[in-house]
């Protein structure tokens, strides 16, 4: 993943795939998703740990991909992300190291970083070199804080390492991060609608 093109009022779209999908429907649905829509980097996000099915999953959602000339990774599984021909990892916790992902895939792998609502946890994976950090949710769930506009501006004014906005994203805070943001991470907040294509396009309509 490189720095957007256009600049930060432009930010990219960064496309999550469900926890879980079937592997019979999901390629189709995501080569339209796709086809329609200008996408900067796609994630492999499932919830199971089983390699085998990492592997099917992945080699489905890599022929779609790439043929479309869109990056992609996989959550976590960084000794899968080579020998499954992807582009990188995100790790979905700032307690995996950015620096391990780095050594263990190389210089041109993409390895992104989830930090919460962490500065100081973006910091360091930034200087571990990772390519993105990724700060969210947007809307607080639960009792996991919420990332606030003020990170996104202090991290656009202060530092170079590109920045994700990910996890319960609405018009609304697309359309108020955009000047501040790289990079939108869209997954959940479209899957469960009947027409995911349409969804997306309203989602980000602010930026379209």
């Amino acid at each position: 993943m490189s720095e957007p093109e256009q600049g930060p009022e432009q930010p990219q779209l960064y496309l999550l795939t469900p926890p879980t999908f079937d592997l019979s429907t999901f390629p189709d649905q995501l080569a339209a998703l796709l086809d329609a829509h200008d996408i900067a980097c796609m994630r492999l996000s499932l919830a199971t740990h089983d390699e085998d099915r990492i592997a099917r999953a992945a080699d489905a959602c890599r022929a779609v991909a790439h043929a479309r000339d869109v990056a992609i990774v996989v959550a976590d599984h960084a000794g899968l992300a080579e020998r499954l021909g992807l582009d990188g990892v995100h790790l979905s916790s700032a307690k995996q190291s950015a620096r391990d992902a780095r050594k263990a895939l190389g210089p041109d792998a993409i390895v992104g970083s989830y930090c919460g609502a962490s500065r100081h946890d973006g910091l360091t994976a930034g200087e571990a070199g990772a390519d993105y950090v990724a700060f969210g949710p947007i809307t607080p769930f639960g009792d996991i804080t919420a990332a606030e506009d003020d990170l996104f501006q202090w991290w656009s004014d202060v530092v170079e390492v590109p920045v994700v906005a990910e996890g319960g994203l609405n018009t609304e805070s697309i359309a108020r991060l955009a000047p501040i943001t790289d990079f939108f991470a869209i997954g959940e907040e479209i899957w469960s609608a009947d027409d995911p294509v349409a969804a997306f396009a309203a989602l980000t309509a602010p930026i379209a």
